[in-house]
């Protein structure tokens, strides 16, 4: 039994079922007659949500663990058919219930943002680039991170930095655009 661990579980749980309680158009719509899920939407959530922050990207050996670990925690625990059914039907409930979740945090204030571009490298010659589905949107050219000519995209990733800021130096701007080097270019930069 891991008591910060139990600590996550009960606060997300009381936070979304808050959330769903207070929004009860956000729920899927379910038939008044028939059988009553063992497993409640606030709890499904809390599990979904406790996978991906503790990066358990296999819903098997998930469920493996926290029918190990959680097992105090939830009176029902699905197997895997029927938590991926209800994951996809909550589907739009649950982003929404993301994007509360992290309105919560400081982290959806902060001014501060980091950005990282990493190449995806779609093809190495330039007659493959040419050749390829990408034609048109990959471009070719040298990469010097990779030391090598190719040709791809520039995958951009923009986050919130949370160790770096000190309260002496004012926030940054956040970047209108990023390319990690001259070769790459997103499709949308067209």
């Amino acid at each position: 039994m891991d008591a910060d661990l139990d600590t996550l579980a009960t606060a997300l749980y009381v936070r979304t079922d808050d959330l769903l309680k207070a929004s009860p158009d956000r729920a899927p719509a379910r038939p008044r007659v028939g059988i009553a899920p063992r497993l409640t939407d606030a709890e499904l959530v809390t599990l979904a949500v406790m996978q991906a922050l503790l990066g358990r990207t296999s819903e098997a050996r998930w469920l493996r663990f926290a029918h190990a670990q959680l097992r105090h925690l939830f009176p029902y625990l699905p197997q895997q058919p029927g938590y991926n059914k209800r994951l996809r039907a909550l589907a739009d409930t649950l982003t929404w219930l993301i994007g509360a979740l992290a309105r919560d945090t400081s982290l959806w204030t902060d001014d501060v943002w980091v950005v990282d571009s990493t190449p995806v490298e779609c093809a190495r010659s330039r007659e493959t680039v040419h050749r390829s589905a990408l034609a048109g949107w990959a471009e070719y050219g040298y990469c010097a991170s990779h030391s090598r000519y190719s040709g791809g995209y520039g995958c951009t990733c923009c986050a919130p930095c949370t160790g770096c800021r000190s309260a002496s130096r004012s926030p940054a701007p956040r970047p209108t655009s990023v390319r990690c080097c001259w070769a790459f270019s997103t499709p949308t930069a067209r």
